[in-house]
């Protein structure tokens, strides 16, 4: 696939960024010329020098930071470059919530994916544009996005993790490329933009960018979250181009990511964020990367706090702009004046920067007239509206896994008179919401939504809470029991499993405030819970909150149905009834592996791959990756590989047929996976090359192909060098 040019519009600077021109540095703008920074019909990087070029080093340092202050002088308003979009517009007042990044990834539906990101980008031009109106200009405000986070969810103990695309790289590039594109809105840029056309939301194409999307946090990083600020990772060369850099490749050269953040923690000796390895060798060097990097908060400060690899923060911000990093979130980079009068760094390395930062907004056509800028003329209706609400509940549908089913006791029955509830995260809305989220004008919890369900069928539904999310309680637990045992309850809808107040960013988790878990298990009482409600001997269905993979051995072995429902969004509780009450076929799969228990894994602080996820790991899962069941059944026939004997170079095109065999429709999720039989170095057991999200109505076949291109065939030797050898 070419690469999209949105990140050549943010934008190939290379070495052009220190031009001068004739205007001394800090002179007013001759208002009898036209001056190009001003003319929208010139390349966004030839603006951003010419304006770079007026400005003062005071004035240019000053851009250098999140919240950047105006240059009157020069028509430059205050900006700030912190705004959070993982899935959904965040922290920015009401918008449409979708489900947490882990759920979108369950979802295994690269297309839908684009789609809600269009939808998330949507709104927040719309809620730039009505803030700029107002004049407001503050954090989370911009139209330059945190997001999204493509880390390797490499152990199921990281508390964000559930802001990842699970645990494979590949499908990790191809959900990040998708987001991506969906986010900035367009792959191309002409040099002079044309005039726009009638109005409508999400107008394309447009010479403009709709936003700037950030691949984060490059790289390397998955916890644990208490040493983040000063951990030294220690990867080997085959396991950082193996399982930690290909996500990172390919949103960079395939999604035109216009914004990378590096990592907090340090990888081989040097913070990522003053590393001229990853910044300037891969990332810019290797990968042709023409965007702004973008410090994680606080990050600067960590090289000589935590880090102490630098003196101090004159040292520290000189490091880590050298090397690459073009702004400081945070205020780290004002030092970044005193650094360069005592020769720590040169105003040619600031100009760079500071041309890159400005090149971003030109290209997202903030100093130019609204009229021209599509985009702008996105209404500020779209935000939380009900096209947007719609989307929200299909994704959280597409979202839901079902690990078991047994005797079909899903969909429940229609000749149940009565229903119970039970459990601490059924009448939760923070469940619902996951972290980096927004704020739903109305969200419908699980209790909500099947109480909705059950009263449009007839049935009654009786709750009882049962217990806390991780405190006990007897009588809770016992008043619960009761209500699962009366004559009339036919089945018991057990809603268990983790918070946000239990797992998420170090210091966000109310209840785990280093974010990590220790452990698999269910919270103790919550196991409880679940045990007493099983032996009433009524028909059980667990349905599970959450961010990661939970240690399920005991309910694998005696609960009926199982049903993972993540952190599901505004809808969610209208998506769990959903399926519960057979409204909707589940077709999602774990995007990681579910492990018996926290003993299967190396220790946390190893970054080696050796036994983590399903591409390394020998042991026996309790769900493996992939994994996810439906209310009907396929059949694949006429496996076809063309040609059956060739030349890498060349590709092969591997194809099957796929059969719905049962009686109802629904989506089957195609994966298709390699493993190289005689590969001269250590490789993955097994690796995903390809997956496609196929809806078929009963009796409906369907081929679906796959291209296998050289480096779906390669691998990396211990060298870590990408190598095609010949093989089976």
């Amino acid at each position: 696939m070419l690469r999209a040019v949105a990140a050549l519009v943010v934008l190939s600077l290379g070495g052009a960024a220190c031009v001068k021109t004739a205007v001394p540095p800090g002179s007013p703008p001759d208002r009898g010329a036209a001056d190009p920074y001003r003319d929208p019909a010139r390349l966004a990087p030839e603006r951003a020098r010419d304006l770079v070029a007026r400005m003062t080093l005071a004035e240019k340092v000053g851009q250098m930071v999140n919240d950047a202050p105006a240059i009157p002088r020069l028509g430059v308003p205050a900006y700030d470059w912190w705004n959070e979009g993982l899935h959904g517009v965040g922290r920015a007042g009401i918008a449409t919530v979708f489900p947490q990044a882990i759920g979108l990834a369950a979802m295994w539906d690269e297309p839908f994916l684009r789609e809600v990101a269009t939808a998330i980008s949507d709104e927040a031009r719309a809620k730039h544009h009505e803030a700029a109106r107002r004049g407001r200009r503050g954090r989370y405000q911009g139209l330059t996005y945190f997001s999204p986070n493509v880390n390797l969810f490499r152990d199921p103990r990281w508390g964000r993790g559930q802001e990842t695309y699970g645990e494979d790289p590949y499908l990790t590039a191809r959900l990040g490329v998708a987001f991506i594109q969906g986010m900035q809105g367009q792959t191309s840029v002409p040099a002079s933009p044309p005039a726009p056309a009638t109005p409508s939301p999400s107008p394309s194409p447009s010479p403009y960018l709709k936003l700037v999307a950030t691949a984060k946090h490059f790289a390397v990083h998955s916890g644990p979250e208490a040493v983040r600020h000063s951990f030294d990772v220690r990867v080997s060369a085959h396991d950082l181009r193996d399982s930690y850099l290909p996500q990172f490749e390919a949103c960079v050269r395939e999604g035109g990511a216009g914004a990378v953040m590096p990592a907090y923690n340090r990888v081989d000796g040097e913070p990522c964020a003053a590393s001229p390895r990853l910044l300037q060798g891969i990332l810019r060097g290797e990968w042709g990367f023409g965007g702004f990097v973008v410090s994680d908060c606080g990050a600067i400060d960590d090289i000589y706090r935590e880090h102490r690899v630098a003196g101090s923060a004159e040292e520290a911000a000189a490091l880590a702009l050298r090397a690459g990093t073009d702004i400081s979130c945070g205020g780290s980079y004002r030092a970044l004046v005193a650094a360069v009068k005592r020769g720590l760094a040169s105003e040619a390395d600031v100009d760079r920067a500071v041309v890159r930062l400005f090149a971003a907004r030109f290209a997202l056509g903030m100093f130019d007239a609204p009229e021209r800028v599509s985009w702008a003329r996105i209404p500020i209706e779209v935000v939380d509206s009900p096209a947007h609400r719609a989307l929200a509940k299909v994704a959280a549908q597409k979202s839901m896994v079902l690990l078991k089913n047994q005797a079909e006791l899903l969909p429940l029955q229609p000749t149940f008179k009565a229903i119970a509830v039970v459990g601490p995260t059924a009448d939760d809305q923070d469940v619902l919401l996951g972290n980096y989220n927004g704020k739903p004008s109305r969200a419908v919890t699980i209790l909500d939504g099947l109480r909705a369900k059950a009263r449009a069928r007839g049935v009654e539904l009786r709750y009882a809470k049962g217990c806390g999310i991780a405190s006990p309680s007897a009588r809770a637990i016992g008043d619960a029991v009761a209500v699962v045992a009366r004559p009339d309850v036919g089945a018991a809808v057990v809603v268990l499993g983790l918070s946000p107040r239990l797992e998420g960013e170090e210091g966000d988790s109310a209840l785990n405030p280093g974010g990590d878990r220790r452990d698999l298990a269910l919270p103790g009482v919550q196991e409880r819970l679940l045990q007493a409600v099983v032996a009433t001997g009524k028909p059980t269905v667990l349905v599970l909150t959450g961010g990661s993979a939970l240690g399920l051995e005991w309910a694998k072995a005696n609960v009926p149905a199982i049903l993972v429902a993540w952190y599901p969004g505004e809808e969610g509780g209208t998506a769990v009834a959903d399926v519960l009450f057979g409204d909707y076929n589940p077709a999602g799969r774990l995007p990681v592996t579910f492990y018996r228990s926290v003993q299967d894994l190396p220790a946390f602080e190893d970054y080696a791959m050796t036994a983590r996820t399903y591409r390394y790991f020998r042991g026996e899962p309790t769900y493996p990756f992939g994994h996810g069941r439906s209310f009907t059944t396929f059949a694949y026939r006429d496996l076809r590989i063309a040609p059956e004997r060739g030349d890498a170079r060349g590709g092969f095109q591997v194809g099957v047929e796929v059969a719905n065999t049962g009686g109802r429709a629904g989506d089957e999720v195609v994966q298709l996976y390699l493993t190289d039989e005689i590969a001269s170095a250590p490789v993955a057991i097994r690796a995903l090359a390809g997956f496609r999200r196929v809806a078929l109505a009963p009796g409906e076949r369907r081929r679906v192909e796959f291209a296998l291109d050289a480096r779906a065939l390669s691998f990396v030797d211990a060298a870590g060098r990408r190598r095609v050898e010949p093989g089976a």
